[in-house]
């Protein structure tokens, strides 16, 4: 099989959470276990940094990852979903795995991945955990795909464990309250592992520290290690000014990626260098730490974080989906400097409208459509569910016709975003 005829065997074999949402959920660790150990083990032939969240797991995974390779270590990053091309998944050093790699690994191991029943994602993680060891990886940053506890990557004894935050996402698979989801999360965390949690939360707080006590994790709120003392987010980038709490001292730091949550993510990863610094061999100097950040997107390939994609009229997207993350890109649109907002919205059918629509402007002049996959929302149905809400518009259902057509609304004085979906997002990047 070439490259092409390889991933149409994986989607078509292999049901991808992507495509096929909750139908492709696979919880429980078995599978990949006995998949890792056909291998033979190949995920502990190196140190790794284990990622978990609602929101912000992923720019956090690459700022992590950037930095530690702007110190000098060889690095591994293992996120997910992909925007463009499968191979965006895995990477080393920047630099994503190969055609012939993918195709090989699946030409050697697709009778035992059909013998053990792997799911798309629990096959994605052990080809990158190969891949890693193959390519003498140092230290790899995997990024949990849905949940903690029954993920395919929980299998990893990792260095540091960091929770970003949590939000409510997923409520059908990993619980209907902030306590339930948190539990899940929480599942990543190892006996005398160090993890850094995210952000403080009266709701979720003690689940973590309950969890990290039975255990004898350390824990540590990042928001106790470092403080933003003032920030500037964009499409361009962030400028933040930090310092570690009960040090005067203070750091500027820019970040090549955008949009207001960026603040939040920043703190995240900041914490969990600190912790790998101090609690582990992993030594990252203050230029490593302000070099990798400002060029985390350059060296990582990230895309969708509030990103600029045209100017008159500006021209943004982002990937945020749930309620915890529209709620920062409902901010940053009310600082965008227009006459008129178009926003071109598509989402997925499983997605709690009652809980995202309300974030959204009202002001704005909606253009209703749906990404080319299975659990793309119809565009009709979403813009009779959003005209309960008051956002009002019309309907076109292709992403690139809806982008095309709003452009022809705009004037160079207006604004147009693009987002609700990461599929909505990949079609137009």
């Amino acid at each position: 099989m070439n490259y092409t005829q390889t991933l149409d065997y994986l989607y078509s074999s292999l049901r991808s959470f992507q495509d096929a949402g909750s139908d492709a959920y696979k919880p429980g660790l078995d599978r990949i276990e006995g998949f890792m150990t056909y291998l033979g083990r190949p995920h502990r032939h190196y140190a790794t940094v284990h990622v978990a969240g609602t929101n912000g797991k992923g720019s956090t995974s690459h700022i992590i990852a950037a930095v530690l390779q702007a110190a000098g270590f060889r690095t591994g990053l293992f996120t997910s979903p992909h925007l463009h091309d499968f191979r965006e998944r895995i990477r080393v050093d920047g630099v994503q795995i190969s055609e012939r790699e993918v195709v090989e690994f699946v030409g050697v191991h697709r009778s035992a991945m059909e013998r053990i029943g792997l799911s798309f994602f629990e096959m994605t993680a052990a080809m990158a955990f190969e891949h890693f060891s193959h390519e003498g990886v140092e230290v790899a940053v995997i990024e949990t795909g849905l949940g903690g506890r029954l993920d395919a990557t929980n299998i990893i004894t990792p260095i540091a464990s960091v929770i970003t935050n949590i939000g409510l996402d997923h409520t059908d698979l990993l619980g209907s309250t902030l306590a339930e989801i948190a539990a899940e999360k929480a599942g990543i965390i190892k006996p005398e592992v160090p993890v850094i949690i995210g952000e403080h939360d009266a709701a979720t707080d003690s689940v973590f520290e309950r969890a990290a006590r039975e255990v004898g994790a350390n824990l540590y709120f990042a928001e106790d290690l470092f403080e933003l003392v003032s920030g500037e987010c964009n499409a361009e980038g962030s400028r933040f000014c930090v310092r570690r709490v009960g040090d005067e001292r203070e750091y500027q730091l820019d970040l090549d990626l955008g949009g207001e949550y960026q603040r939040r993510n920043i703190i995240t990863a900041l914490g969990a260098l600190e912790v790998l610094h101090r609690r582990t061999q992993v030594s990252i100097s203050t230029r490593a730490l302000i070099e990798g950040c400002r060029d985390a997107a350059a060296t990582t390939g990230l895309q969708g974080r509030w990103q600029r994609l045209g100017e008159r009229p500006t021209v943004v997207c982002d990937t945020g989906h749930n309620a915890h993350g529209l709620r920062y890109v409902s901010e940053q649109l009310k600082r965008l400097n227009c006459k008129q907002l178009y926003v071109v919205l598509g989402v997925v059918r499983e997605k709690d409208l009652g809980a995202v629509l309300p974030l959204l402007p009202r002001e704005a002049h909606y253009i209703f459509t749906q990404a080319s996959v299975a659990r793309a929302l119809d565009a009709e149905e979403l813009a009779h569910r959003a005209s309960e809400f008051g956002l009002q518009g019309e309907v076109v259902r292709g992403v690139r016709e809806a982008v095309a057509h709003a452009r022809t609304l705009a004037t160079e004085d207006d604004a147009i975003f693009i987002g609700g979906s990461t599929f909505t997002v990949a079609e137009i990047i």
